[in-house]
């Protein structure tokens, strides 16, 4: 009967213990071990796992800039078919051939079922590997048994296959959805329980941004630092690529742009109505305005409507406080620059 590993060690034995530092698949971002990828349907989800999975096998630069060390990947892409695939991976490679590295398959039974042993078959016969995908988790979590509370399943599930990719020291991505309700927390729109966020290593929440930045990716988890990287997609190359800055910076801007974009469009309106609108918070909303008055880009009357910097300088005249200010003629709307990314196709 084969020992069981050693579970427990006095403190003086594990200071003395030697430990081989983490394998990364993206340094600072995806690390060994199981990492949680959501966000909501259509956001770009499995443009961004297929883009990971093809520079990896490749070699490439991951997110257009991060050096990442090259190794075989196993994509499973649960939702899609072979034509979809080769589409994809038309677009994604832009003209390069197709990476050997890269194992691709439309099918894998539930982790209860087998699932988690036809992924260690494999990872068995590919000892280079760096990387495997799960698009998407749901397929693969199984059903919990009668009597198992839901969260019990859940981390059921992702323990599965996290001894899977703790055995084996490599990264498995699973894309999953996000809640439709908002939260502050990122980690509260992670769709199921509890369950799920907490057997991960890492969780990587997408989350799409308007007018500058393109998306946020939300990273935390136990061997990353917790940081918000600003993102743009490209739709003609189904890329997605890490910007330069602070993601709070980009998103301050998005704001700007969506509160100047609004006011073209219906001007005269207070920070309370505009925030109602663009669901954004009342209070960013007030604070953003205040700044864009001072900066210039907003003029306000004294019952506190506003205008653009460039209208005319009606919303700034010492009319009545009953707001009765004559109407400014509607601009265009702003340009987006993701606007076009839904039409490429994307599933999730």
């Amino acid at each position: 009967m084969p020992t069981p590993p050693r579970t427990a060690w006095t403190a003086e034995e594990l200071m003395g213990m030697d430990f081989p530092t983490p394998r990364w698949a993206v340094p600072g971002i995806i690390c060994e071990g199981v990492t949680l990828l959501a966000g909501p349907p259509k956001v770009g989800k499995s443009w961004m796992s297929l883009g990971l999975a093809l520079d990896i096998a490749a070699g490439r630069p991951a997110f257009g800039r991060i050096d990442a060390e090259s190794g075989s990947v196993l994509y499973l892409a649960l939702e899609d078919t072979p034509r979809r695939l080769k589409s994809r991976m038309e677009i994604a490679l832009g003209g390069r051939p197709a990476p050997a590295g890269l194992t691709l398959s439309i099918a894998c039974p539930p982790m209860p079922a087998g699932g988690d042993v036809q992924v260690a078959e494999w990872l068995d016969n590919h000892p280079d590997a760096r990387l495997v995908v799960i698009d998407v988790f749901a397929k693969v979590r199984g059903n919990p048994a009668p009597g198992v509370s839901a969260y019990d399943a859940d981390y059921a599930a992702m323990t599965r296959i996290k001894r899977v990719a703790d055995h084996y020291g490599v990264a498995v991505v699973l894309v999953h959805h996000v809640r439709k309700a908002a939260a502050e927390d990122f980690l509260a729109t992670v769709s199921g329980t509890n369950g799920l966020a907490g057997a991960a290593d890492a969780v990587l929440v997408l989350e799409r941004a308007r007018a500058r930045a393109d998306g946020v990716l939300h990273v935390t988890g136990r061997d990353v630092d917790e940081t918000d990287y600003p993102l743009a997609f490209d739709p003609s190359a189904g890329a997605w690529s890490l910007l330069d800055g602070n993601a709070a910076d980009y998103q301050m801007r998005d704001t700007r742009s969506l509160i100047i974009r609004y006011l073209r469009d219906y001007p005269g309106t207070k920070p309370k109505d505009i925030a109602a609108a663009l669901d954004i918070d009342a209070g960013t909303v007030r604070q953003n305005c205040r700044r864009m008055e001072t900066d210039g880009q907003l003029r306000r009357n004294p019952a506190g409507q506003y205008w653009p910097g460039d209208t005319a300088s009606t919303a700034a005249s010492d009319s009545s406080d009953s707001g009765d200010i004559p109407a400014v003629e509607p601009l265009s709307l702003l340009s987006l620059r993701h606007s076009t990314s839904d039409d490429q196709g994307e599933h999730q």
